[in-house]
């Protein structure tokens, strides 16, 4: 195991060796790998089965080196892996560069992989990339001495491919059986789906016995394998390597800010893969995040601005008339009662903060919500007081990184599951658990299948009774939390009152470090720059008048509205209520919003929207003007992960059918009279560095009591809700990768044994908003009278079919 900087500083000073490679000495940390320390003087050892973030396993053999005995007993009479080999004081190496035993060696066991490789590299995904193409040419023999295994001469063949899943396929006869992949998928996610079967010269990889396909994180073996054996359905046969442009860019499926690269040609992404920032997704990511981006180029694409004509239809308009239309419409709809702002978690940073100004000075209004979600008061001051402005650079003195969850002594989830909403935490804390030593408690009402493969401890709670687990934490005898604890705070806590406030008070008393994580890319930046109706940019609270005097003095104006605005629910209620009149609208489906129904219904009565989208949907429908905005893949900008650490990125494509919001907002206010004093990227980003964070008193958080609740009673009579969405679902960014889509864990409710005995294998459960059957799947440890199921997966849009979270369901056997 690598020592982090974090760690170094606890365990002294680091012992090293002194070891001599190719005659030049150096000096390298005890029980480095020979393969490793030959890397610190530039010398390349060829390797297929090596990968730093993998256990070693001399498996391909081809790293042999000569380790000739320096007559201090550290010598070995044969070649040996340079990938399992320690470095010892005083050891001597000679690499294939000065050893001409080596040297043969490596182009033995080159020959030897080659005898029944096929030689398809012109049809080969891996060709123009393939590290055994490379090697061949670098480190074997100009000509092989072998013409094939079987008679006359052919080589060895499979029928192929094999689908591992619906989205990773295995030609057998390209594999080399370097086990990268049986062991990324043991080591790294816990998903033991692939395995070698057969033995000796049979050996292959194939579908591991018994391992239902389950795994988030398949994707990862199709980049590291070192030969085309692993392919993807979605790019297979597709492009070739020699063929892409590569750009570096931020996943924007979810907040942990993870590193990818994007490969594309003549305008279109052709596939995505995994970046390697050891500070953040190390060198992984999720299927989510590899496969989910032909979204921006599904058939309903916005390309033309459009408005409502007299005669109530939707027609197209260039973009002079569409922000002339919008800009008098939302000043009538100010002057009527006002104008709410509800934006997405799509959005950059920098689109956040377009919005953040253009509702305070465009519109007059702190009626501004990112959380298009279930959310609540005692969350936004809980984040305001707790959360906004914690980066490296913010008055908190620094939020809690990737690295942190690796020193931590403990990690509380609270309201998150981190497998389903956050999956480089989840390999992190993976990783901790098994080399570090982390204790990984989850506030939960049964062990989840992640929980499982981290090794945690569950603290079994109801929905609704978290304050009360939450308050247990401090001073108790095996769970106690200290100032060496980290706790991961998820949205899913806003629908709980009083957990928050617990939170804060946990941290307060115990010194332990708190880290808000929500599920969305773009909230962490849309609560930096203000987009609650409490705050202003970098945590400045409204309510306070030096926070406001500071903002619009940055701002350029005389002053700003000082009263607090509506939050999200608020607003719904308000259009509804004819209390405002107008809503500017970004990237929100009503779907996810607490009420469904509420939220499309306030849309609908709204005197005039403007929506603003990448893609047609019942909002931009029901909009007087809609204008296409341009995805991820066509703008720069930048990402603040659950950390705090700002990821900007470069547009990818260039779409000129779609601007960023942060200029479709100018153009609106400019025709308002109110310029925001930006139309790039960089001047946003610059306004934003300007304005900082806030270095005043910050918000303070206002306790909320937990209600006291009725017992769960007898689950005939019903059962509570626990719900969350799971990785794959019925997102609108994950829409037209059907290979992808195959591989979503399907909609089940988990229950308890006794009420699985009860009822069987499948149970009609039914909310206040109608009813939905489902397999039933019994869970050991769920608590009584609880029952779990997926929020919008495939065919289950839960907030909308069944019942809000943490209500009371009616359950039934099969379809009564």
């Amino acid at each position: 195991m690598t020592t982090t900087p974090e760690k170094a500083g606890t365990q002294g000073a680091v012992e090293t060796v002194s070891v001599t490679i190719d005659g030049v000495q150096v000096d390298v940390p005890k029980d480095t790998l020979v393969i490793r320390a030959a890397e610190q003087i530039g010398v390349q050892i060829p390797r297929f089965c090596d990968h730093p973030l993998l256990a070693p396993a001399g498996a391909c053999r081809q790293c042999l080196v000569e380790v000739p005995d320096a007559g201090n007993g550290r010598g070995f009479p044969k070649p040996q892996a340079s990938c399992t080999l320690p470095v010892a004081d005083g050891m001597v190496v000679n690499t294939q560069a000065t050893s001409e035993s080596a040297d043969k060696a490596q182009q033995g066991v080159m020959e030897f992989l080659l005898i029944n490789h096929p030689l398809d590299c012109p049809v080969c995904d891996k060709g123009g990339e393939c590290p055994l193409q490379n090697q061949a040419m670098s480190n074997g023999r100009g000509e092989s001495r072998f013409v094939g295994s079987g008679s006359g001469g052919v080589k060895r063949t499979f029928p192929k491919p094999i689908n591992l899943s619906p989205q990773v396929l295995l030609d057998r006869e390209r594999c080399i059986v370097c086990q990268r992949c049986t062991r990324f998928a043991e080591e790294i996610p816990g998903d033991p789906f692939i395995a070698l079967v057969e033995r000796g010269a049979q050996q292959q990889i194939g579908i591991a016995e018994n391992a239902p396909f389950l795994s988030y994180f398949a994707g990862n073996t199709i980049q590291i394998c070192p030969v085309g054996a692993l392919t993807s359905e979605s790019y297979r046969f597709r492009s070739r390597p020699f063929d892409l442009v590569s750009t570096p860019a931020v996943a924007e499926h979810d907040a942990c800010g993870s590193a990818i690269r994007v490969d594309h040609r003549r305008g279109k992404v052709m596939r995505r893969l995994a970046g390697n920032d050891p500070e953040v997704n190390e060198e992984w990511i999720t299927d989510k995040d590899r496969f989910a981006f032909t979204y921006a180029t599904e058939p309903d694409r916005l390309t033309y601005p459009q408005v409502r004509d007299a005669g109530g239809a939707l027609r197209p308009a260039s973009w002079p008339e569409a922000f002339s239309v919008a800009a008098r419409g939302l000043a009538d709809a100010r002057a009527a009662g006002g104008v709410g702002v509800l934006t997405g978690g799509r959005l950059t940073g920098e689109d956040a903060y377009a919005y953040s100004k253009f509702a305070r000075v465009a519109l007059g209004t702190n009626d501004i919500d990112f959380r298009a979600r279930p959310h609540s008061a005692e969350e936004a001051d809980f984040l305001a007081a707790h959360v906004v402005a914690t980066g490296p650079d913010g008055p908190a003195g620094g939020s809690v990184t990737y690295g942190d969850l690796e020193s931590a002594a403990t990690v509380v989830l609270v309201g998150f599951e981190p497998e389903d909403e956050a999956g480089a935490i989840f390999l992190r804390l993976r990783k901790a658990a098994l080399h570090s030593g982390t204790r990984v408690l989850s506030i939960a009402p049964f062990t989840t299948r992640g929980l499982s493969k981290m090794h945690g401890t569950l603290i079994p709670t109801a929905p609704g009774d978290e304050p009360g687990a939450i308050s247990s934490l401090l001073g108790h005898a095996e769970h106690g939390v200290d100032a060496t604890s980290v706790i991961l705070v998820g949205e899913r806590l806003a629908t709980v009152p009083g957990a928050f406030s617990a939170v804060a008070d946990l941290v307060a008393k115990s010194g332990a470090r708190v880290a808000w994580v929500p599920r969305r890319a773009g909230d962490r930046g849309a609560l930096e720059t203000g987009c609650l109706p409490t705050l202003l940019p970098g945590g400045r609270p409204v309510a306070d008048a030096q926070a406001r005097v500071d903002a619009a003095t940055a701002w350029g104006v005389d002053s700003l509205p000082e009263k607090a605005g509506r939050d999200g629910d608020a607003i719904v209620a308000a259009l509804g209520a004819g209390e405002l009149a107008g809503l500017v609208i970004g990237g929100v489906d009503p779907a996810d919003t607490a009420d469904p129904a509420a939220t499309t219904a306030a849309i609908e009565r709204a005197r005039f929207v403007v929506a603003l989208d990448v893609r047609a949907s019942d909002v931009t429908r029901a909009a007087d003007v809609v204008f296409p905005v341009a995805p991820v893949v066509d703008k720069a900008g930048t990402y603040v992960n659950w950390e705090g650490r700002p990821r900007p990125f470069e547009a990818v494509l260039g779409a000129p059918s779609s601007l960023p919001d942060l200029r479709v907002l100018a153009g609106i206010a400019e025709e308002l009279g109110a310029t925001l004093g930006f139309r790039t990227v960089a001047e946003v980003w610059s306004q934003m560095e300007d304005i900082g964070p806030w270095d005043g008193a910050r918000a303070t958080m206002t306790p909320v009591s937990a209600p006291t609740k009725d017992p769960l009673g007898d689950p005939a009579e019903g059962l509570l809700l626990s719900t969350w969405k799971q990785l794959l679902d019925q997102g609108t960014m994950q829409a037209g990768d059907k290979h992808l889509a195959a591989t979503a864990r399907p909609a089940v409710a988990k229950v308890g044994r006794t009420v699985y005995d009860a009822l069987g294998p499948t149970v009609t459960l039914t909310g206040e908003r109608g009813s939905v059957t489902l397999p039933a799947e019994p869970v050991d440890d769920m608590v009584d009278g609880v029952v779990w199921v997926p929020s919008n997966s495939s065919g289950l849009g839960l907030l909308t079919d069944l019942a809000p979270p943490g209500a009371r369901l009616t359950i039934s056997g099969g379809d009564a």
